[in-house]
């Protein structure tokens, strides 16, 4: 299984170099709002560094157009007959899945590194020594993980890309609105303050702003990362569950 893994992640990473203008494109949305939003939100939020605060929340942002869109090509896959060959094949069936998803969160991984030094350039105030940046692009593979393998879920579910078009639009900016990835929680209605803390995004956020900003709090990013590294294992479970079923 990790072989096979290996050479489909393998594969899907070379289709991806070969075409890095589609990866580049998706960090256009999350350049216009660290760019553009950053400025606007601060005069609302009344705060001189909104833009560090912010800096988090687009990170996860990038993720979530990044990951959220995995399932369509899995979609296009299946009606190519792609995914029918390699059932064919001794390849193992948890691998088809995990091996995308991976390739999805190690995608996202490298948008968000992108984003995060742009954001420094910039003028953020965020702490940029290597361990703390490894320790928030932790959070962010495994919220990668989490996305990508509810996006491939759905997909293998629905069989139609219009669900899931809809359903990926409905995992972006509806949950990072009601999430403190972009507004302090004191400013929110106390209904959408209840939903943040179901809400997976909002411990996403906190853990990776725990590391980037002074000082460290490794309490919250623990709290982060476990909460992430569930979301991830329940989800991925969920997605290789939903594939065997659907082939068995």
């Amino acid at each position: 299984m990790l072989a096979d893994t290996w050479h489909l992640f393998h594969k899907y990473m070379i289709i991806t170099l070969r075409m890095p203008l589609w990866s580049l494109f998706t960090l256009i949305q999350p350049l216009i709002w660290l760019i553009i939003f950053a400025q606007l939100f601060g005069h609302f939020v009344q705060a001189d560094r909104y833009m560090d605060f912010m800096v988090p929340g687009i990170l996860i942002m990038t993720v979530l157009f990044g990951s959220s869109w995995s399932g369509v090509s899995l979609l296009r896959e299946i009606s190519a007959g792609t995914v029918d060959k390699m059932l064919a094949s001794p390849v193992s069936r948890v691998a088809i899945v995990l091996s995308r998803v991976l390739h999805s969160a190690v995608q996202v991984i490298a948008q968000a590194f992108i984003i995060l030094v742009v954001a420094w350039l910039m003028g953020a105030t965020i702490s940029m020594n290597p361990i703390h940046v490894l320790l928030g692009m932790l959070l962010i593979f495994l919220l990668g993980i989490g996305f990508a393998a509810l996006s491939n879920g759905f997909a293998i579910t629905l069989q139609r890309e219009e669900p899931l078009v809809m359903i990926g639009n409905l995992m972006t900016l509806p949950l990072m609105f009601f999430s403190s990835a972009l507004v302090p929680e004191r400013f929110m209605p106390d209904w959408i303050e209840l939903i943040s803390l179901i809400n997976p995004i909002t411990y996403a956020v906190e853990g990776v702003r725990a590391v980037l900003a002074t000082p460290v709090d490794l309490t919250v990013f623990a709290r982060g990362l476990g909460i992430m590294a569930l979301f991830a294992a329940v989800t991925l479970a969920w997605a290789v569950t939903a594939f065997k079923s659907l082939r068995d």
